[in-house]
């Protein structure tokens, strides 16, 4: 048996050669001062490539470095080193400018749906805000709330008034109107109850493909990846230990961390062998 290198990310299939990734990470890094001195690496050396019309999940364990490499890829956070580029331009750190025209392509729903709407401001202000965005027309306030199953009324009412599972399909909808190609979802189910979590997670995939979008979803839960996800990306300690097509990742993964998380998850839906 040919022994594998586990020093190395296991990458196994990335966006087809024949066409430009839309969002490609090379070597990117980032870092925080510690305090009392000192420096932690919170995200080292991650390549990662995003293809047109793909759902790539992000898996691993609280603390690993998920969220950090979420905001790096939308300008929130200033890498240490490497490079993003999206549709063939760099992402740069947003810092006090304004965020530039070329990153609006890129969209994000954070984890916590309570402090990730305006609660001083209605629902249709909010998307409007979003809409104006996007030239293409292509949504309303209206079409907006139905994609995400709320009634049109919806938008006369201000957040406090909804459920954590309608705030976030809330948020949702503000993140379609400004036209995304990328849609990041920051552990978006992450604050919901079980019941929601697989319908939200389903809703946005089907809402990001259908509107051309391509969608980065973030989770430690991998059953609800398995899902959704085309492929997986595996990270650990701030690195991509391995990438794989989803299912792939369940029949054969490779590397001993993507096993262990493999491992934790219970058996319930019959689908294949979980490894041990």
């Amino acid at each position: 048996m040919t022994s594998v290198d586990y020093t190395r990310a296991a990458v196994r299939e990335e966006p087809a050669a024949s066409e430009t990734p839309l969002l490609s990470l090379d070597s990117v890094s980032c870092e925080y001062k510690l305090d009392g001195g000192g420096r932690f690496r919170a995200v080292d050396g991650v390549s990662l490539q995003l293809g047109h019309s793909e759902v790539l999940g992000l898996v691993g364990e609280s603390g690993c470095g998920k969220s950090t490499l979420a905001k790096l890829i939308c300008g929130l956070e200033k890498p240490a080193g490497g490079q993003i580029s999206f549709a063939g331009s760099p992402v740069r750190a947003l810092g006090l400018k304004k965020r530039a025209k070329s990153l609006l392509g890129i969209q994000m729903v954070f984890q916590n749906p309570y402090a990730s709407l305006n609660p001083r401001r209605r629902i249709r202000e909010q998307l409007e805000d979003a809409l104006a965005l996007d030239p293409s027309g292509r949504w309303s306030v209206e079409s907006l709330l139905d994609a995400v199953d709320l009634p049109a009324n919806a938008a006369q009412r201000y957040s406090h008034s909804f459920s954590g599972g309608q705030r976030q399909r809330i948020a949702i909808a503000r993140a379609l109107a400004a036209g995304p190609k990328v849609l990041v979802g920051d552990e978006p189910i992450a604050s919901l109850d079980a019941f929601l979590q697989a319908r939200i997670a389903r809703m946005m995939r089907d809402l990001a493909i259908n509107s051309g979008a391509s969608m980065i979803f973030i989770s430690h839960d991998l059953s609800v990846v398995r899902d959704i996800a085309d492929r997986v990306a595996v990270m650990e300690a701030g690195r991509i230990v391995e990438v794989a097509p989803t299912e792939q990742i369940w029949s054969s993964p490779e590397h001993p961390y993507t096993k262990k998380l493999l491992a934790a998850i219970p058996k319930v839906d019959g689908k294949g062998i979980i490894p041990g």
